[in-house]
């Protein structure tokens, strides 16, 4: 049943918001929903499940496979819901490598593009913002009892909470990393742009968020160990800030643990910026050039099938 809902602000108000003020709005509200949900389930794991006593210690995390289950579901809802959010007005980019990846291929105006991301980067950020003021208290007694290496009290692993890092066997290298970002993302732009194109096998109805949040959610079981699968250069960059401001120190900024990785910071902003324009170039190159030509010469032949032969009598 139908029901008309007054707007809270009188239309005459509301005027500025029907343009690029308004987009804006809808990345910044999306954003909030993607860290709020994301972030929150990683504070759930790492944090509160072992402080409220769900756990075999205080500091148990991550002992089966189920642990990461967790985290890359909970990061796939973030993004179904922040797309349900943000979509009907912005088209939920909610991530500056889509914003990048659809200037560069889809005709999204690069009159747009900063204002996209300050609004994601700002939204990411009082995502996490949220996530610390409901949580402060379990990510305090985390690192209270855990041990090892502390930055001003704070441990890495809370740190992980908010933003990434590289695993060790990369013994603070940049390439590894850096690829994986790459990686990660490509597959990314290039499934969402499976998703969408109208010409493919594209989703019907209204449940395209549903089928991008499954693509992070595999993103995330596939290639999610080797440096946190941000993909998003404002997931990584907002919750960055964030810690930084409330003690991480140089965790967060230059992204440094002692003998491990060192000057992080800028791999899960460039590697997605790069990686989401080769994934959504890739998927035309391969796809969308394909069935542009098919639909230009309006030959469509079943797949596996020739297409038909005309004879002489058929003209």
């Amino acid at each position: 049943m139908a029901v008309e809902i007054p707007a809270i602000i009188k239309p005459s108000r509301l005027r500025s918001r029907g343009g690029l003020l308004g987009e804006c709005l809808a990345e910044f509200l999306g954003t909030f929903v993607l860290i709020s949900f994301g972030c929150g389930v990683v504070a759930m794991a790492v944090a509160a499940l072992p402080g409220s006593g769900r756990a075999a210690t205080p500091t148990t995390i991550f002992l089966a496979a189920g642990d990461w289950l967790l985290i890359t579901w909970g990061w796939a809802f973030a993004v179904v819901f922040g797309v349900y959010v943000a979509g009907g007005v912005s088209g939920a980019h909610i991530n500056p490598a889509v914003t990048l990846a659809m200037a560069v291929r889809r005709g999204f105006s690069w009159a747009k593009v900063l204002p996209y991301w300050f609004s994601q980067v700002a939204g990411a950020l009082a995502g996490a913002a949220l996530v610390y003021l409901v949580y402060h208290q379990a990510i305090d007694a985390y690192d209270t009892v855990a041990p090892g290496p502390k930055v001003n009290g704070h441990t890495n692993a809370t740190f992980s909470i908010f933003a990434t890092f590289p695993a060790a066997y990369f013994h603070g290298g940049v390439w590894g990393p850096l690829v994986d970002q790459i990686v990660g993302t490509a597959f990314l732009l290039m499934l969402i742009s499976a998703v969408l194109d109208l010409r493919n096998q594209a989703v019907q109805a209204n449940l395209g968020p549903l089928i991008v949040g499954f693509v992070v959610a595999a993103i995330g079981m596939s290639y999610g160990a080797n440096a946190g699968y941000a993909i998003n250069p404002a997931r990584d960059f907002g919750p960055r800030l964030l810690t930084y401001a409330e003690g991480w120190g140089s965790l967060a900024f230059p992204g440094s643990v002692s003998g491990v990785y060192s000057g992080y910071w800028w791999i899960p902003i460039v590697g997605p910026l790069i990686g989401g324009v080769v994934g959504i170039v890739v998927y035309d190159l391969f796809i969308g050039d394909v069935l542009l030509v098919r639909a230009e010469l309006a030959e469509l032949p079943e797949p596996g099938r020739a297409t038909a032969v005309r004879t002489t009598e058929e003209g």
